[in-house]
């Protein structure tokens, strides 16, 4: 009998510990600021790694992505593009564009044209600020990869989480340094973006599911 009160206090514990995971999950999603967005499209908004330089059309990560989900996926990267280049044409790609979910990625030729982090960080912030004012929700994509932009990996990490965005891991990682991934040497070729979308798709899915099921709630 003691044993096997001690494995129903084990099975007790195991699925007290499932409970409080689940519950700190959820708490966890309800601090995405927009969870409830009522936009209709997934907008890409990024440098030449959204645009999908080093592919042939259709090979870039927004192409890809769109295969793995329902809801409508615009590309709006643009070659060369810095942060703050971003801002001025935040409203003609982005907000005009009814956001549902915006994947920012930027960074990497703010730091190849030697512009300060700190302005990188503070045109991200206005960029996120923007589209959550629009109503959007925002996931921030790290393009941080082992010793490339390291420094950038906590400061993106910190700016999601001060913003109530979502963070989306280093989406370079492993793919740079993989000659069957690349198409040069910073750039994803079409399998490389292929394991893009499929790392955006997994850590964005938990908060599109959510604000379908409010959406749902709320009709």
């Amino acid at each position: 009998m003691l044993i096997n009160k001690t494995k129903i206090n084990i099975i007790f514990v195991l699925v007290f510990l499932c409970f409080c995971v689940l519950v700190l999950c959820g708490c966890a999603k309800r601090e995405i600021r927009n969870i409830d967005s009522r936009g209709r499209n997934i907008v890409c908004f990024g440098d030449s790694i959204t645009f999908g330089y080093g592919a042939e059309p259709g090979g870039d990560y927004p192409s890809a992505l769109t295969k793995m989900t329902s809801i409508p996926v615009i590309n709006a990267g643009i070659d060369g593009d810095t942060s703050t280049e971003a801002i001025k044409r935040i409203k003609s790609d982005v907000l005009d564009r009814d956001p549902l979910l915006v994947i920012v990625e930027f960074g990497g030729n703010d730091f190849l044209r030697k512009i300060p982090q700190e302005v990188t960080l503070n045109n991200i912030r206005e960029i996120i600020e923007e589209i959550q004012a629009q109503g959007a929700m925002v996931a921030v994509a790290d393009i941080s990869t082992g010793m490339i932009l390291k420094e950038y990996h906590s400061a993106f990490f910190n700016l999601a989480r001060e913003k109530g965005a979502i963070f989306i891991p280093p989406i370079l990682s492993g793919i740079i340094t993989n000659p069957r991934l690349k198409s040069d040497f910073i750039h994803p070729n079409a399998d490389g973006y292929n394991v893009i979308a499929q790392r955006i798709y997994r850590v964005i899915t938990p908060y599109l599911n959510q604000n379908s099921l409010l959406r749902q709630s709320q009709k």
